[in-house]
């Protein structure tokens, strides 16, 4: 796995999952890894990738600021995760170029 760390908020409820990404996005230097997911009974997840100490900043930033707003389920950061998990990650996102 080329990314040193990854990064996990799973909330209850899309509203305040996309308000604790963009926090977490826009705190520190981290890739969002594939899109938000739904996983059932209202609980969302992303995933998001980069050096452990920018992921855990955003994980930090992102989960207060999803709490301020909603329930956070879950937060948590694996740093230098076993290549083995990279099969049940979701994908990076494709991007469009900017105009």
């Amino acid at each position: 796995m080329a990314k040193q760390a990854v990064g996990l908020l799973e909330t209850r409820g899309l509203a305040c999952l996309v308000v604790g990404v963009d926090a977490m996005l826009k705190s520190a230097n981290v890739e969002l890894l594939g899109p938000m997911k739904q996983v059932g009974n209202g609980l969302c997840n992303a995933v998001v990738s980069g050096d452990v100490a920018a992921v855990k900043a955003a994980i930090d930033s992102g989960a207060a600021i999803a709490a301020s707003i909603g329930e956070v389920v879950s937060a948590h950061v694996i740093a230098r995760p076993d290549d083995a998990i990279e099969g049940v990650l979701p994908k990076e996102v494709a991007r469009a170029p900017r105009k």
